[in-house]
């Protein structure tokens, strides 16, 4: 009879990790709250993608409220979200990208390619800054205030419907 009852423990051991697993999988990724919030940018030092020659820091986010974008040329969603970025420029929104595991003539092509909306584009060929944010994919989106805190963090592809009812609240929030 003791025989039979170790038999049945393997199987509920994977049972109970199979159900974990699964419960893990059913999360919507975008709803996850960043470790950052209401911290101060990662400190960096990169190149913009404009001029190699260029090294700027954090101290660029400070002054205004900025709406940092991580894209990629890499990322089919990025070209997607990149007419939403345009509008947001033309309400006035202060944007700064990060060019994230890139090239930096693959960035440069998909920005004239696709528009480019950013007052700047920081370039992390290595992805050190994004890891520093806690980025896991593109296109991700953080406000950072006139301080230099980051205030919230935007998950995924900014719909054209986000732009009303998320993104300009926040920036006009922390304004």
């Amino acid at each position: 009879m003791k025989k039979r009852y170790w038999l049945f423990v393997p199987l509920m051991l994977f049972v109970v990790l199979a159900l974990l697993l699964w419960q893990g999988l059913g999360r919507d990724p975008s709803t996850r709250d960043s470790a950052l919030l209401e911290k101060p940018f990662p400190a960096f030092s990169l190149t913009t993608l404009e001029d190699p020659d260029r090294v700027v820091d954090a101290s660029l986010l400070e002054g205004q409220v900025t709406l940092v974008n991580v894209w990629g040329e890499w990322c089919p969603t990025c070209k997607r979200e990149m007419p939403q970025l345009l509008a947001l420029k033309e309400r006035g929104v202060h944007l700064v990208g990060v060019d994230y595991k890139d090239t930096r003539e693959k960035g440069r092509a998909f920005l004239d390619e696709f528009g480019n909306p950013f007052a700047l584009n920081i370039f992390d060929p290595e992805g050190g800054l994004g890891f520093d944010l806690g980025v896991y994919g593109a296109p991700e989106s953080f406000v950072v205030d006139a301080k230099g805190n980051i205030r919230y963090h935007h998950t995924g592809y900014i719909t054209p419907e986000d732009i009303d009812d998320v993104i300009m609240p926040e920036i006009e929030r922390w304004q």
